[in-house]
C-alpha cells in the first residue's frame, strides 16, 4: 500500500473532528439566550456552554491530529483536503440543522469534492 495511506486517514479524522466541533459549537450557539454585548459576559457564556465546550474539544484534538498528518505529507497536499469540511459542514448542517442545500450549493460542493479527488492523485 502507498506509503501516504495513514496520512490520508489522519487527515480525513482531522477534517470529520473539525466539522463535528463546527457543528457542536453551532449547537451551542443556537441556545444562547442574552443578547448581552459586553464581551466577558459573553465569553462567560460561551465557556458555561457544554455544546461550545465540546465544540473547542473536538476542534482542539482536530489540529493535533492535524500536526501529525503534517509531519508526514506536504502541506501543499494536505491543506486542500481541509476543504473536506465544508462539504461535510454543509451536509452535517442540512440533516441536523434543516439548513437549505440549494442546487448551486451542491454543484460549489461537488466541485470542492473533485478538486480535493484531482489533488489527492497528485
Amino acid at each position: 500500500m502507498d506509503q501516504t495511506m495513514p496520512s490520508i486517514v489522519l487527515i480525513i479524522i482531522s477534517v470529520i473532528l473539525s466539522a463535528c466541533g463546527q457543528v457542536a459549537m453551532k449547537m451551542g450557539a443556537s441556545s444562547l439566550t442574552s443578547n448581552n454585548d459586553m464581551l466577558l459576559l459573553k465569553f462567560l457564556h460561551y465557556f458555561t456552554n457544554l455544546p461550545i465546550m465540546v465544540g473547542l474539544a473536538l476542534y482542539g484534538l482536530s489540529a493535533f491530529i492535524w500536526i501529525a498528518a503534517l509531519e508526514k505529507v506536504q502541506l501543499s497536499y494536505a491543506y486542500p483536503m481541509a476543504a473536506l469540511g465544508y462539504v461535510l459542514v454543509a451536509v452535517l448542517s442540512f440533516l441536523i440543522f434543516n439548513e437549505p442545500l440549494s442546487l448551486t450549493r451542491i454543484a460549489g460542493l461537488a466541485i470542492i469534492v473533485v478538486g480535493v479527488v484531482v489533488i489527492s492523485q497528485s
